[in-house]
């Protein structure tokens, strides 16, 4: 292998692998040596061997990836999943995952209920994660909301106005709201209250008949993104979420 400036960022192959969410240094060093894996296009069998990480891509097992020093994602998340590791009743949105991601420790950002669909962030970075889910730093994030009966023009004003909610002393805003059809709304918050959109809705005496969120940030779910699928995050989807 061509030898690396010294300048550049290098990791011994194991430690890649490692780092990566592949097993234990261990395992990585056997998959290395039983030539399951290859760097850049070509078989390396020498654990030891060091790469620059910067564009690094390999295969294990014939399965291509890239390296990325920290995890990412996005998913249109499904109907009748969990948004925990610890599911009680649906299986869990990590089940949609490769088990290397998953072994990196990655977390969802604001859980979504079981029965609410559309984009969720997942990352290792706990200051991004801290960053998207503060509330103080409110990141607006728009709903796509399908009531049971017709929204009303008072209805909108109200939610815009604020309304009370059980359990809490304030009421509570909705940031925008824009009306699609008759029983579809876009509903914008920066809060997130448990089963804020659903308890809102009630307290219009109205009901959800389906939720979807559907932009986080200034970052929208991509079109071709379907349902169960996810991808990493670009520069210009991170730049969407941390340029408000």
């Amino acid at each position: 292998m061509t030898k690396k400036p010294d300048t550049a960022r290098t990791l011994s192959l194991e430690k890649i692998l490692h780092k990566q969410g592949f097993g234990s240094r261990k395992l990585c060093r056997i998959m290395i040596t039983n030539e399951e894996i290859t760097v850049n296009g070509e078989m390396c069998d020498d654990p030891d061997a060091e790469f620059t990480l910067e564009n690094l891509r390999y295969t294990v097992k014939g399965e291509p990836w890239a390296y990325h020093e920290q995890s990412y994602l996005m998913m249109h998340k499904p109907s009748n999943y969990e948004c925990s590791h610890k599911t009680q009743h649906h299986p869990t949105i990590y089940s949609l995952l490769p088990f290397p991601l998953v072994a990196r420790g990655v977390q969802c950002i604001g859980r979504l209920d079981e029965d609410t669909t559309g984009l969720i962030l997942i990352s290792d970075d706990g200051q991004f994660i801290h960053r998207m889910s503060s509330p103080k730093h409110k990141v607006p994030k728009v709903y796509e909301v399908t009531c049971k009966h017709p929204v009303s023009q008072a209805n909108i004003h109200a939610l815009l106005s604020g309304v009370k909610l059980i359990d809490e002393d304030e009421t509570i805003a909705a940031l925008a709201v824009k009306q699609i059809s008759e029983r579809i709304i876009h509903m914008t918050l920066a809060e997130g209250k448990y089963h804020q959109v659903k308890r809102m809705i009630a307290a219009i005496s109205n009901r959800v008949e389906q939720l979807k969120r559907i932009r986080i940030g200034k970052l929208d779910l991509p079109n071709d993104l379907n349902s169960g699928e996810w991808r990493w995050l670009s520069a210009e989807d991170l730049a969407c979420l941390t340029q408000l």
